[in-house]
């Protein structure tokens, strides 16, 4: 027969870190991983490495959850998910790996929808050589024959593909560094993601491309390319769609796993047309993944191997520990 702590330990097995934390308020250790832990499961980017929103959590814990933190002043260090998205997409994929376990669909379809947002960056990351700083990322857009920022001139012929909210903020990105936080944070809330879609259509759709890739050589050019428009197609597959059959979305559905299963084949099928992400694709069958072959179109887009992170399982592992 179970005993209570054979329960309490499962709980953290399963990644159950709101369910422990209301059942062992007792123990502060217990209690300040359980809420960091939580704070991870739930993507909280925001609160997740920093001590004060936490308690007391092990240093290391904090360090790695760091790297995957969104800044939430300009000039915070270390820079996180603005220095390097692959640490956020290895978090993002692990996530997803433990909402399938526990049959969570709508937390996992959210997450899903979150990479594809900041896809095109993940591209971009090697050409940059940051994840689209605001700090750092004027020297690479701006300059002679650049029309990343700027407004359309009424009566002049439109030659940028970017829509109106996506040119509001370009132009603010390239200044917001100089912005309060709350400015900063404001920015990052509401349009950092259309810095992402728009650096998404210069690399794969522009049909008048500017001086943004114009200045890239050739074959550097090209990698980008063919690595944006494979951000580009996951973004439109029926996987990403699915949010809006969720909650998270415009109604009030929750997919099945069933569904969710049928919408990622239908992904793949649609995506394997891509030369890229046919060749990533070659053995997404083996790769034990809930969602075969994600890792290996999240490691094709960003030219370098992106494998499910392992914090949250340690976080577990040590709730174990810490239970007895």
């Amino acid at each position: 027969m179970e005993t209570a702590r054979d329960v309490l330990r499962a709980l953290a097995r399963r990644h159950a870190f709101g369910d422990l934390e209301a059942l062992t308020g007792g123990d502060p250790a217990v209690a300040a991983l359980c809420a960091f832990g939580q704070r991870v499961l739930d993507l909280d980017a925001e609160d997740f490495g920093m001590p004060e929103a936490v308690g007391d959590v092990p240093r290391d814990l904090l360090d790695r959850a760091r790297a995957s933190r969104m800044p939430q002043t300009p000039r915070e260090r270390p820079r996180g998910a603005l220095a390097s998205l692959r640490p956020a997409y290895a978090l993002l994929l692990e996530v997803v790996e433990i909402r399938w376990r526990r049959r969570e669909m709508a937390a996992l379809v959210a997450a899903v929808h979150i990479a594809s947002e900041y896809l095109p960056l993940l591209a971009w990351e090697p050409v940059l050589g940051h994840a689209g700083d605001p700090a750092l990322i004027g020297g690479a857009v701006t300059g002679a024959e650049s029309r990343f920022g700027v407004p359309i001139e009424p009566g002049t012929p439109r030659r940028c593909d970017h829509t109106r909210p996506e040119r509001s903020a370009c132009e603010r990105t390239l200044r917001v560094a100089a912005e309060p936080p709350s400015g900063w944070r404001a920015y990052l809330d509401r349009q950092h993601s259309q810095v992402a879609a728009a650096l998404g259509e210069c690399a794969a759709r522009c049909r008048t491309p500017c001086s943004v890739m114009t200045r890239l050589d050739e074959p550097v050019r090209a990698d980008l390319t063919a690595r944006a428009r494979l951000a580009a197609d996951f973004a439109d597959t029926a996987i990403v769609r699915l949010r809006h059959a969720a909650p998270v979305g415009h109604g009030f559905g929750v997919p099945s796993p069933e569904e969710v299963e049928t919408a990622w084949g239908r992904a793949l099928a649609s995506l394997r047309h891509r030369p890229l992400a046919a060749a990533a694709l070659a053995d997404a069958d083996g790769d034990g993944f809930p969602l075969p072959g994600l890792p290996a179109l999240f490691s094709a887009v960003a030219a370098a191997p992106i494998a499910a992170d392992t914090l949250l399982h340690e976080v577990g592992d040590r709730l174990v520990r810490a239970l007895g």
